[in-house]
């Protein structure tokens, strides 16, 4: 399921069928997997509940949602949090995400590029060391010096990384919709767009 978040002042807010206004709002840039915002908020709690599972029960319970539709292909929005009263919890939950984010980021290595075909080495940075080594693609020597390394980047399977991308924005997102007081909407695609 794809989950759309929205953040727009309080007096722009519209009834479904009605669409939420475009020119003035807030949006996290998320991942374009379907599974991403939903693994985020795995083991984060909104107002002492499973974020995963409130983003659920205001999509999906006894109380459909009333709210106008971000856009097409989506359908109407739930409220997921209001300023004021849940400005600590959405601040909470953002500082919740960026922690998950972290402690998952998994290990780092050390990237290099061999100068003749391009092919990519990455080496954990508690192994790097200054070595030589010969290409597998073309044989030209590559010299792994950890001085030289193009940078450093996180050795976790890319579905991990798009999560803990999902966490980074949404982290971001939340606190910028508070500090403006914008209301948090959530809505998910339409079945059958």
């Amino acid at each position: 399921m794809g989950f759309r978040f929205v953040a727009i002042p309080g007096h722009r807010m519209v009834a479904h069928p009605q669409s939420l206004p475009s020119d003035e709002r807030l949006e996290p840039e998320l991942p374009p997997l379907h599974e991403a915002v939903e693994r985020a908020f795995a083991g984060a709690e909104f107002r002492d509940v499973k974020a995963k599972d409130r983003l659920r029960a205001l999509l999906k319970g006894d109380k459909p949602p009333n709210l106008g539709s971000p856009g097409s292909g989506f359908g109407p929005s739930a409220l997921f949090a209001q300023p004021p009263q849940d400005l600590p919890a959405l601040l909470r939950l953002a500082d919740e995400l960026e922690s998950l984010a972290r402690r998952d980021a998994g290990e780092r290595a050390l990237v290099w590029k061999c100068s003749e075909c391009s092919a990519r080495y990455a080496v954990p940075v508690a192994l790097a060391r200054s070595v030589s080594i010969r290409c597998e693609r073309c044989g030209h020597p590559v010299e792994l010096n950890p001085g030289r390394s193009l940078g450093e980047e996180s050795l976790i399977d890319p579905f991990l990384g798009a999560v803990n991308s999902a966490r980074h924005e949404l982290a971001g997102f939340f606190r910028e919709a508070m500090a403006r007081g914008w209301p948090v909407l959530v809505s998910t695609e339409e079945i059958g767009s």
